[in-house]
């Protein structure tokens, strides 16, 4: 029997592959949801990112963090892998600062939560909406005017465009799954489906930029209605938020966003923050009482105006012991 060859491959991988890390950091300030974001030579925003490095980071959390501070001035707190993203092209307008021109770059992208938005005092940094960057999927003053207007219309003239008669069908319910169309439930989570379909259809600026391969945003459907992010960070942050409307069903991950002390409306307007529709009062409430996870403190709050109302907090040991639980979140109910 020969020996197997020991000689590696011509083309090394080493010398064309990076590693990048991607931090989504999120928090409710008040009623809105909170990404923290950075410009860095550009001027679209992007996730705090940058290169993983072997002989500094002893592991990829490690170096997400440090990248996190050092352009932003801000520590993570909670913080989970996300996913790895490496599609080929996503690097070309980054691949200067994530790891270097003609390079494959993979990036490894990290959900970090925090109880608020803190001080950003990093040139560059700021805490942005995150519906700035997705407006369609904010459902708490009813179903957004821009789907109905500009996006279920595109996405229907990309479904008649469909090349030959079996791809029409899979587009279009495609498009009925992802935005609960034709007697389908609009489903939170599907908000990386959502931004991947607007994407294939040429509706947001990136397919427009990718297309072209150029780093300057082009004119897109959507015009100025959704901001865009620089190489697949908002894809990313698709996922995320996506990720984390998701988890609320069943982890009480909600309580990293919240702060020591909380009335029930406080939790119930950061929870309908980040799943993004509204719903009713009472049922949240009996729900979160029922929960084991949160304790009455014995005081109320003070608010500068309207009524005082009773103040909670985290009860640890119910988290504990409920840590595979999470919140009864309802349905959105909608009108065609």
């Amino acid at each position: 029997m020969s020996a197997m060859p020991t000689t590696p491959p011509s083309s090394s991988i080493a010398t064309h592959l990076a590693v990048a890390l991607n931090a989504v950091l999120a928090a409710v300030d008040g009623e809105k949801p909170k990404v923290l974001c950075v410009k860095l030579g550009g001027e679209d925003f992007a996730l705090p990112y940058g290169p993983f490095d072997p002989e500094r980071h002893r592991t990829f959390e490690i170096g997400v963090r440090e990248w996190v501070e050092r352009q932003t001035n801000v520590s993570l707190g909670y913080i989970e892998q996300l996913y790895t993203f490496g599609d080929e092209g996503r690097e070309a307008p980054v691949a200067a600062l994530e790891g270097g021109a003609g390079q494959r770059i993979v990036s490894v992208g990290y959900l970090a939560l925090a109880p608020k938005p803190a001080e950003a005092s990093a040139e560059g940094a700021e805490w942005r909406d995150w519906y700035s960057f997705f407006p369609w999927e904010d459902w708490r003053d009813g179903e957004p005017a821009i789907l109905r207007e500009r996006i279920i219309p595109g996405l229907m003239k990309w479904v008649k465009e469909a090349p030959g008669k079996i791809n029409r069908p899979r587009r279009h319910a495609r498009v009925n799954i992802a935005f609960g169309l034709e007697g389908l439930q609009w489903e939170e989570e599907r908000t990386l489906d959502r931004y991947e379909l607007m994407y294939e259809a040429g509706l947001v600026v990136e397919a427009l930029r990718d297309q072209t391969g150029s780093g300057d945003a082009q004119p897109a459907p959507l015009g100025e209605a959704a901001a865009p992010m620089i190489s697949d960070h908002r894809r990313i942050l698709a996922t995320a938020i996506g990720r984390l409307r998701g988890k609320l069903k069943y982890r009480p991950v909600i309580f990293e966003m919240t702060p020591p002390e909380f009335t029930l409306l406080q939790l119930q307007r950061t929870v309908e923050a980040i799943v993004g529709f509204s719903f009713h009062k009472q049922n949240f409430r009996r729900s979160v009482e029922k929960s084991g996870f949160i304790k009455p403190v014995g005081r109320m709050s003070q608010p500068a105006s309207g009524r005082p109302a009773a103040l909670f907090a985290v009860d640890r040991d119910g988290l504990r012991e409920r840590a595979a639980s999470g919140l009864a979140i309802p349905r959105l109910r909608r009108q065609e």
